[in-house]
């Protein structure tokens, strides 16, 4: 069980006051893989940068897939530009491994058996592990959801048990969703006025 699988799953499970934008999840997807590296010390941070360490086997596709991605020449990557990189389409990438596993499933609806709707499986074991950190109030896991917009932002400070580096990463996932957002708001401004242009407004 991986942070990144428990996060997807949590997006999938968890009503959130709004929609979970798939970009702002693909960012907080790719800082989970970065936390997950890190306490396998397959990467370290010097500053905001990735600095490439032991290459374990991950025993996760996708976890494996991203430490054998890690820029392995110096001045090696930010983080900031690990998220954007890496993070392009992760989502889609996370929600197909769950659904090969068999985490989440798809369902015929009784009134039209043409369409279908996702829905996680109760019995599975990636779902309860991921429910009970959720349950437990894990810090990264809360936080990274927070970003996303799952839940409202944490006011509370990270336990000591949260060390530097994966605050650093955190912080940088925070920055990217709200960049991701700025950008968004930007072309929702520059559609509406290229629309009125067109109505002659």
């Amino acid at each position: 069980m991986t942070t990144p699988t428990d996060l997807m799953i949590v997006a999938t499970d968890v009503r959130s006051a709004r929609p979970v934008e798939p970009g702002d999840l693909s960012l907080a997807l790719a800082g989970a893989e970065v936390i997950d590296l890190l306490g396998a010390e397959a990467l370290t941070l010097r500053g905001d940068h990735i600095v490439p360490g032991l290459q374990p086997a991950m025993g996760d596709d996708l976890l494996d897939e991203a430490a054998s991605s890690l820029v392995r020449q110096e001045p090696y990557e930010s983080v900031e530009d690990w998220l954007w990189r890496r993070g392009r389409g992760l989502s889609r990438a996370y929600l197909a491994a769950l659904e090969r596993e068999g985490d989440i499933t798809w369902q015929r609806r009784r009134w039209n058996p043409l369409r279908t709707t996702r829905t996680a499986r109760a019995d599975s074991p990636a779902r309860r592990h991921a429910a009970d950190r959720w349950a437990s109030g894990e810090p990264v896991l809360a936080a990274l959801a927070a970003a996303v917009g799952i839940v409202d932002q944490p006011t509370e400070e990270f336990p000591d048990a949260v060390n530097d580096a994966v605050v650093t990463v955190l912080a940088a996932v925070n920055d990217a969703v709200m960049e991701l957002e700025a950008v968004r708001q930007r072309r929702a401004i520059e559609d509406a006025a290229f629309d009125n242009i067109w109505r002659g407004e």
